[in-house]
Formats: C-alpha cells, structure tokens, sequence
C-alpha cells in the first residue's frame, strides 16, 4: 500500500556549472552531472542559464535544435525531467524566425521519454551598469522577450506538480513569481548567470524573497566562476547555487562561486575534473499546501 504523503514528494537537483565556451566539453559536464544526480535520487535535474555555452551566443543559437535534441536524449536514457536552463534560439515558439538579427533565451523541460514538455522565452532581459571589468549589460542587444508565462507539469509517482518556469533576471520582478502562483505553480524555476557583484549582492535575498511571495519552492540553478571567452576577456559569476522552500527557508545550498575541484587548484582541476556541483533537495507539497493554508496571501491579495 502506497503512502499517501510519500506520494507528495520528491527530489529535485540543481546543478551549479562553469560552462566555457566548448560545446562538447559542456555537454559532458552535463551528462555527468545528471548521471550523478540520478544516481542520488534525483526525479527532476535543472541546469543552470547559458548551459551548454557562456557567450558565443549566436553560434549556440545555430545548434539549438542538434543542443535540444541531445539533451531530450540525456533526459530520456537516464529516466529523469530535465530542466534546461536556457538556450539561445533564433526563432519564436511559433516557428518565426525572430526579427532584427536577434535571438530569444529559451529554457526547457523534457520529460522522462524525452518529449519536451514546456517551452519558456525569458521575459525580463539583464539590463545593468555593474562595476566589474565589463561594465554596461544589455541582453536587449542581443535577445528579444519572451511574452507567454509558462507553467508545466511534472507527473512524478503518481502525483502532479506544476513547474512555473524563470530565468536569472526574472527573479526581480514579484509580479512574475505572483503570476505563476495564480497559474498553479508549486515550484520555481530559477537557472541564472548572474554577474559575481550582483550575486553577491542580491541572489540569495532574491531567491528568498520570490519564494516568500508566491508561497512556491525556488530552485536556483547558477553558473559560478571565472569563464574565459575567445576574445581573451573573462567573465566572473556568482554561483551559490541553493533551494529555498515556501517560507523563505534555504534548504540546502553549495556556498561558493568556484567549484570545489576548482578550488583546489589547477593542479588538481588536471587529476580529478569536475566541472558541476550538485544541490539536492525534497519537495513536500503536502507541508508547503499546510503552509499556505496557515498563512493564505493570495486569498488576502487586493492588488493582484
């Protein structure tokens, strides 16, 4: 006999990468990671933003289906949902090709036979002046906005969840997380790249604060450490990859930008490369569903 609150939960992995610019060595870092995270329980795996390459963004984007198609493999041969952060893509949902020489940022969920479930087009794009090395960010250059919210189902023993799906810069804006939640969102979706000064700034309290107003699990899968681009220029991210429960509460977290294999040092990057950490945690829909019914915002709302 099934128990019943059993079948209202269970694992979710987040996995903090360095991805670089090589495609192929991403994609095994990838793989790796997911057969680790499998090998730990987990049912759904979500890759950070910029997954399978950081920059080099209309090259990736010319390998978005060949990209696509790979990682639907990767869900389907391991049995798990996969939640790829993003892929730069150059047409629409409807198949348009999108206009002005721009891309959208597309995030994914494939399910456990390898049919994409969902499709997401990033809605907020990065637009800051920060004070590191490249200065000025304007995604807008280069991406176009999505305009669709997205919830998307997980059937996992026997039970449904609904996935409200986000990107990085996504995570500023309450009205978004608010939105999902109305939608029937029980977890979110958060794979990021941000910058190392805006992290450290802001990643955990954003990550907290979207979970605080829309009473949903966040999953915060990031990009961390230094990433090297073929023009000789470096970009640094912040990492901290970590789960946040309904309430505000940091489940469970890897705290640092670097990977821990990295941190060693080059020497041992070279014996042992690793280039994922992985962050695990259960989701309870039975205790979240408990917590709203004590503290029901969304029936108080008045603005929304």
């Amino acid at each position: 006999m099934n128990n019943p609150i059993n079948n209202t939960q269970f694992t979710i992995a987040a996995i903090q990468m360095n991805s670089q610019q090589n495609t192929d060595n991403n994609l095994a870092d990838i793989k790796a990671a997911i057969i680790d995270a499998r090998a730990q329980g987990a049912q759904l795996v979500m890759l950070p933003e910029n997954c399978c390459s950081m920059g080099e963004q209309f090259a990736t984007a010319e390998q978005f289906d060949a990209l696509s198609a790979t990682l639907a493999d990767y869900a389907r041969t391991y049995g798990i949902y996969l939640l790829v952060g993003s892929l730069p893509c150059v047409y629409r949902p409807d198949g348009m090709v999108v206009p002005d020489g721009r891309l959208r940022q597309v995030s994914q969920l494939f399910a456990p036979d390898g049919k994409r479930v969902a499709r997401y087009d990033k809605i907020h794009l990065f637009t800051a002046t920060v004070a590191d090395k490249q200065g000025n960010y304007n995604e807008a250059a280069t991406f176009e906005p999505g305009t669709q919210t997205v919830i998307a189902p997980i059937e996992v023993n026997d039970a449904v969840y609904q996935l409200g799906m986000m990107v990085c810069f996504d995570l500023r804006f309450p009205a978004l997380a608010q939105r999902l939640r109305q939608a029937g969102a029980d977890i979110l979706s958060a794979p990021s790249a941000f910058t190392y000064l805006t992290g450290q700034a802001h990643w955990s309290l954003l990550l907290r604060a979207r979970a605080l107003d829309s009473q949903c699990m966040v999953i915060g899968a990031a990009q961390g450490g230094d990433h090297l681009y073929k023009n000789g220029s470096t970009r640094q991210t912040w990492g901290h990859t970590a789960i946040t429960a309904f309430d505000g509460t940091i489940i469970n977290s890897y705290d640092d930008s670097a990977l821990s294999k990295q941190a060693m040092g080059k020497e041992a990057v070279v014996q042992e490369r690793q280039n994922y950490e992985i962050v695990l945690a259960t989701f309870d829909k039975a205790a979240q569903a408990q917590g709203r019914q004590k503290m029901p915002i969304f029936d108080c709302h008045r603005l929304a």
